[in-house]
């Protein structure tokens, strides 16, 4: 439980303050310092006898993790062009999927058929992997125009990425605020046996991937559409869960639609705030990373009260909730120029 904990605290910690830190160096050096630090970290992990080194080992690249990420997402948006922005981004959204998708399951197999150490040896390959794999195929990219650290936290002063921070809050908390109660609600809702669960929650994942490659190219021809109509997709979503999501077959239906929604949603995120602050990409993308989480966080408490106070069916009205919002502050954003990152200049 510290194991997981601590290196979720960490990330969300460090989300808004390490990538503004590093965002004055060449980026690619930037991300292999990162992955030489995980992938040391990993393979001290293998050998670590003593708990406390072991956490020590796990928490300290958590603060490290939201550079990478956020670094990643502009070195796409960078090399594709502000026109196939999206799409980039996409990919590397995709990429996180992926690794949720594939990278779990392999990684509890091998803990619960070897050992923990034999999981922590396969993070370290594949983070060794991944860092051969950016030093010869990321290009070199130093900073050319450095803006100040007080430069960058002066986007905070724009009303309008203080209300993207606050959509994408929104956002994030309508979808996972009842995705993290999904494999209870399949159990003790539509009543599913736990092999069908897993099925669902790999499938969910699956869609997850496509409703990305989705979101790139609806992002890029359609954005203001796609930002205006996700809020009133999901509540659909939601209403027929309410209604049926105790019968099997609709469930798996709406499982799929929910994941490629998910899909959209991770996107949307991260292009709605990083388009209110271009001046500061690498700061917008550690204050997504951080606003996210907080989402993820809010509407999984609130979603919670719901359960507790008239049962797992009624989790949809948090996610409900959540999205009311969002769809109030979304629109309000597009209807005042000042306020829509689709006008934001830089």
């Amino acid at each position: 439980g510290r194991l997981i904990s601590l290196f979720a605290l960490g990330v969300a910690v460090a989300g808004p303050t390490m990538p503004l830190l590093f965002s004055g160096f060449n980026r690619k050096y930037v991300m292999l310092l990162v992955l030489g630090l995980f992938a040391v970290c990993n393979t001290a992990a293998v050998f670590m006898a003593d708990f406390d080194l072991l956490l020590l080992v796990r928490v300290l690249p958590a603060f490290f993790h939201p550079i990478y990420c956020s670094m990643a997402f502009t070195v796409a948006a960078a090399i594709a062009g502000p026109k196939d922005a999206p799409k980039a981004v996409a990919k590397i959204n995709i990429g996180v999927s992926a690794g949720m998708v594939v990278g779990v399951p392999i990684s509890n197999f091998l803990a619960e058929t070897f050992s923990l150490t034999a999981s922590m040896a396969f993070f370290a390959l594949t983070t060794l992997g991944v860092l051969i794999a950016t030093a010869n195929f990321v290009p070199s990219m130093p900073v050319k125009k450095r803006m100040s650290y007080g430069s960058q936290l002066g986007v905070l002063k724009k009303p309008m990425v203080r209300a993207s921070i606050l959509a994408v809050i929104l956002l994030n908390g309508s979808i996972f605020g009842v995705f993290n109660y999904l494999a209870k609600y399949l159990s003790g809702v539509t009543s599913l046996a736990p092999s069908l669960v897993s099925v669902m929650l790999f499938v969910y994942g699956l869609c997850n991937i496509f409703g990305s490659m989705v979101a790139g190219n609806l992002l890029t021809n359609a954005p203001l559409l796609t930002v205006r109509a996700f809020p009133f997709l999901l509540a659909a979503v939601y209403i027929a869960l309410f209604e049926g999501g105790s019968a099997w077959p609709f469930m798996a239906v709406l499982t799929v639609l929910w994941g490629l929604l998910g899909g959209v949603n991770a996107n949307i995120n991260q292009f709605w705030l990083s388009r209110s602050a271009p001046e500061a990409p690498d700061f917008a993308n550690g204050l997504f990373l951080t606003a996210a989480n907080l989402g993820t966080m809010f509407g999984t408490s609130v979603s919670g009260v719901f359960i507790d106070a008239f049962g797992m069916e009624y989790v949809v009205f948090g996610g409900l909730a959540f999205g009311a919002l969002s769809a109030a502050l979304v629109l309000y954003q597009c209807a005042h120029k000042n306020m829509n990152p689709l006008a934001a200049k830089g």
